[in-house]
């Protein structure tokens, strides 16, 4: 991108970030509260980190729909199912890896495919990225923002006709397992719950598309208000920017809060009032953001730590993933049998220098601070993995 904004990759590296910070704890017995999931209907600051992700994806759109524009049809759609596959099957390959397992005997074996997880984090965002780049494309800014609440208001439709009439928001009563077992195959499925569900299946994904829109309509709005007010004073042309992107961000909060009376906000069935509400955080995040970088031009110190992420953020979300998936294969005898690698550094380092809770948090800052490394050098060495 020739056109971009420091405050956009600082938002998207500190997404990143608590991705690694919450994806990655010592253990997964001895995690303080904001740094889990909610058990089911609820928001808390780890609920925020995907939903923060789908904005981000929308507002780089900003920058690359005019470009693709200008480009035509043809070399739209190429660039759009290009990277939508490229996503999908790294995001399923992530899954599969390290492709190799341990038996019951201690032996390795190559990992079927019989039980792979078909979907996943970068399957939901790669299926986002291509219904909302197709509306984005075709539909002017308005008209995508219709589409997108049209899309809230059909999920939520469908929630109601087609789930269980006693609570259609249950594990148990949304509509959109059955359909996901019909697709995928229940051993193709996330089984965190302790069933068939996934979390990131295709019926949710209906509301998630809305979340890619909404980012792109935030980061055009950002785009477009700084080029009109080009040679103007800067400063304070951007508290205008800022205020109207508060104000935006808090009525999507109030609004969020209002649906979840009737429409609970829910990450794991991703509901409408859950798009609606993270979305208004994430925008004004992101005009606080813009307010300390770009107005008042605080650049370095902390915000270089979150830019680096920024800079290459797919490459470092799958290294971790490839990372952390590496320390199962190294097996250390232990009381009990084996342990990995991982959890050898947290049972006999971690835990025993700072205890259980602040143990599991440290190893998670450690993880961190190591992918932190790896992108500050990517960036130093001025090589960016685009997909």
């Amino acid at each position: 991108m020739k056109q971009r904004f420091y405050a956009l990759d600082v938002f998207r590296g500190a997404t990143i970030a608590l991705m690694i910070l919450v994806n990655n704890p010592g253990s997964w017995k001895y995690i303080y509260a904001p740094l889990e999931h909610a058990p089911w209907h609820g928001c808390t600051p780890t609920d925020l980190v995907f939903p923060f992700f789908l904005f981000a994806v929308g507002n780089a759109m900003a920058f690359t729909i005019p470009a693709l524009r200008r480009s035509g049809n043809r070399a739209f759609w190429m660039k759009t199912l290009k990277r939508t596959v490229l996503i999908f099957g790294i995001g399923l390959l992530l899954n599969w890896f390290p492709f190799i397992k341990y038996d019951s005997a201690g032996a390795l074996v190559a990992k079927g495919f019989n039980t792979l997880r078909i979907l996943g984090v970068l399957q939901r965002i790669a299926l986002c990225y291509l219904f909302a780049s197709i509306i984005i494309y075709y539909l002017n800014p308005a008209k995508a923002f219709i589409a997108g609440v049209v899309l809230l208001l059909l999920y939520w439709g469908i929630c109601l006709a087609f789930g269980n009439a006693a609570d259609p928001y249950s594990l148990q009563g949304w509509f959109g397992t059955p359909i996901d077992k019909a697709i995928l195959g229940e051993s193709h499925m996330y089984h965190g719950e302790g069933v068939a569900f996934d979390p990131e299946g295709f019926p949710s994904t209906i509301a998630a598309i809305t979340q890619v829109i909404l980012g792109y309509l935030a980061g055009d709005y950002i785009v477009q208000k700084k080029n009109a007010i080009a040679g103007t004073a800067m400063a304070a042309s951007w508290y205008t920017i800022i205020a109207n992107l508060f104000v935006a961000g808090g009525l999507l909060v109030f609004t969020g809060f209002c649906w979840d009376m009737v429409f609970p906000i829910n990450k794991k069935i991703w509901t409408s009032s859950f798009v609606i509400y993270t979305t208004g955080i994430a925008i004004m995040v992101l005009a606080t953001l813009l307010h300390l970088i770009e107005a008042n031009g605080h650049r370095g110190g902390w915000s270089r730590f979150f830019e680096v992420f920024g800079k290459n953020p797919l490459f470092i979300f799958v290294l971790s993933g490839v990372w952390v998936r590496l320390y199962g294969l190294v097996r250390i005898p232990a009381d009990n049998g084996y342990e990995g690698l991982g959890g050898w550094m947290y049972n006999h380092v971690f835990a025993p220098l700072f205890g259980n809770m602040n143990g599991s948090l440290l190893y998670a800052i450690f993880h961190v601070i190591i992918f932190w490394g790896i992108a500050w050098w990517l960036d130093k060495k001025k090589i960016y993995i685009k997909v």
